[in-house]
Parts: structure tokens; C-alpha cells; sequence
């Protein structure tokens, strides 16, 4: 029996969901919001037609170990949500629910991650780990994010980008990233 552990990401974006969501639907982006240490590479074929049921495979290497990792769009929801899960990967379980909600005007991108460590009970042993690979990944993509969509937009700034990485389900680190407006607040 693995323990269920959670990662919740969430940022503001004054964009209308309408032209967010697109840029999250080009499965090719992932490349580009992810960090460029874990050599990370989309095998399956682009252009990639992203909908219910379709498989994305992917390579990438963490602390020098390269591996492959499938992934299938459980529920697909434009421009609302959609929800990635490991079909097979490093993780024994990996589901990923990408939100998008109108809010002040903007956008509330929310990442949600419910997942499962390998090898249990030892691999818990992995979890600070884990957490701070995660937290890393996660705390990139933000800022990558923030800066292709500003580039489009110039106008457009991230107001407040926030982490939760927790033990369990409902823990919550409380860790905080306000972004400022590169041209100044």
C-alpha cells in the first residue's frame, strides 16, 4: 500500500481562459516550460492532436538517469480543465489536473498532482527529494509560463504564483512566490 502525496500549483494571469487554455492544449509547449536540465523530449510524432484518450510519450533524464514516460489525457475540457495520468513512468500512480477559472479578470491556472512514490516503503525515503524536484519543476514552469504568455502579451504579468507541496492529501507547505512585472510593479 503507497502513500498518496499532492502537489498544488496555482497562478493568476490577466488573460481571459480563452487565450490561455490554447497555449496549455500544444503539447509541444511542454518542452519549453520545462526545465532544460532534464533534457526533457516528446517522442510521440507532432503535431499532436490533444483530446480524450490521446497518449503522449515522453524522455527525460533526472540525476543522470534517462527514462520514458507515457502519459493519456483522461479528461479533456477546453478551455475549462484537463487531466493527464501516468499510463507508465517513475511514478506508481501520477494525476495531473490542469484547471483554468475566470477570476479578477484574469486567468486561475491551477496545477493539482495526486501521485505515488515506487517502491513502498522504501521509496518514501525518496519523498524530500521528490518534493524538492517537484517544487523546483513546478516554480520553472511558473516563471516560463509567465514568460512565453507575456511575450505574446506584453502587457500581461503574473500577480501571484503559489506552491503547495504537502506529506498527504490537504498538507500544505504554505509557500508563497509573488512575481513582479518585469518592466517594475
Amino acid at each position: 500500500m503507497s502513500m498518496w502525496h499532492n502537489l498544488h500549483v496555482s497562478m493568476i494571469l490577466p488573460l481571459p481562459k480563452t487565450e490561455v487554455f490554447p497555449f496549455f492544449a500544444e503539447a509541444a509547449h511542454l518542452e519549453r516550460i520545462t526545465p532544460p536540465e532534464l533534457r526533457f523530449h516528446i517522442i510521440t510524432p507532432q503535431p499532436i492532436l490533444v483530446k480524450a484518450r490521446t497518449l503522449i510519450e515522453y524522455r527525460l533524464r533526472l540525476f543522470g538517469v534517462r527514462f520514458s514516460w507515457l502519459t493519456r489525457i483522461a479528461h479533456w475540457s477546453p478551455p475549462d480543465e484537463f487531466v493527464d495520468e501516468q499510463v507508465w513512468g517513475p511514478y506508481t500512480v501520477w494525476i495531473h489536473t490542469h484547471r483554468f477559472t475566470e477570476a479578477n479578470g484574469g486567468t486561475l491556472i491551477e496545477d493539482n498532482v495526486d501521485y505515488k512514490l515506487p517502491f513502498f516503503p522504501m521509496g518514501e525515503l525518496a519523498y524530500p527529494v521528490v518534493n524538492f524536484q517537484l517544487k523546483r519543476i513546478f516554480s520553472y514552469r511558473q516563471q516560463a509560463i509567465r514568460d512565453i504568455l507575456s511575450s505574446f502579451h506584453p502587457e500581461s504579468r503574473i500577480l501571484v504564483g503559489r506552491i503547495s507541496l504537502g506529506r498527504q492529501f490537504g498538507a500544505d507547505a504554505g509557500l508563497i512566490k509573488d512575481y513582479e512585472n518585469e518592466f517594475g510593479s
